[in-house]
């Protein structure tokens, strides 16, 4: 496989950036900062099975670097057939309700962004035959809830936008692998009380990864998160009002 990968650098990103390096697939990594890319690169060179590992410049707060960092993806590989999304940006309920202009940010590069991104990256994939497209969005965005309405609110929108694009063109051989990872334990959600079904970056990269190769359409990691979530959705309203999950 040769992959592109935005947020590649740390947490769930790094860990399936390993595995696939210790298999031999060749790689791209994306991200704004070039220290962190190229220390993360120099430890997939170390841990690749003949894997190539080259970096690139993205910002997901800047759409003007994407089209420049998917040319440059593929002159690195001579072309790729898999892009990955790990990307995002998080802000608490309380921190976003407090600040306009960070949940400003927050609706920009985790909605119209990374859609943007993932639009330029369709139309790639498909002129060249097809290929997979795999994104994390949330368990966040499966039913608004009141410990994350704001952030909640981007990932159901991206959501239903990764839902659309596998019923449109799976048959035109666009795999559309949308990740919802329950709570990870990374820098995301440092500090944050973890719930029960917590999970560790490195046991939903071995998930995910599984769900990209079998072009598996919708993946929970850790996959328990598939069944909280289906009771979650049950839940009558007036008891969704009375909650704080």
């Amino acid at each position: 496989m040769k992959a592109v990968i935005l947020g590649a650098t740390r947490g769930m990103g790094r860990s399936l950036a390993r595995l696939m390096a210790e298999r031999g697939d060749d790689l791209v990594l994306l991200g704004r900062n070039a220290a962190d890319l190229e220390k993360s690169a120099a430890d997939l060179r170390v841990r690749g099975n003949g894997a190539r590992v080259a970096i690139g410049t993205c910002d997901l707060a800047d759409p003007a670097t994407f089209l420049p960092a998917l040319d440059a993806a593929d002159e690195a590989l001579g072309t790729f057939d898999c892009a990955i999304i790990t990307a995002a940006q998080f802000g608490t309920q309380q921190a976003l309700e407090d600040d306009t202009d960070r949940t400003r940010d927050v609706l920009d590069a985790n909605f119209t962004n990374t859609i943007v991104l993932c639009e330029h990256i369709r139309k790639r994939l498909l002129a060249r035959g097809g290929g997979t497209l795999c994104v994390f969005s949330s368990v966040a965005g499966d039913r608004a809830r009141k410990p994350v309405i704001l952030y909640g609110a981007t990932k159901a929108g991206l959501t239903h936008y990764l839902d659309g694009l596998d019923h449109k063109f799976r048959a035109d051989g666009l795999v559309t692998v949308a990740v919802r990872p329950g709570f990870v334990k990374t820098s995301m959600t440092a500090g944050l009380k973890p719930p029960p079904f917590a999970g560790e970056p490195e046991g939903v990269a071995k998930t995910v990864l599984k769900a990209i190769d079998k072009g598996t359409p919708v993946v929970y990691a850790p996959p328990i998160w598939g069944l909280v979530m289906l009771v979650i959705r049950q839940l009558p309203r007036f008891v969704m009002r009375r909650i704080g999950f």
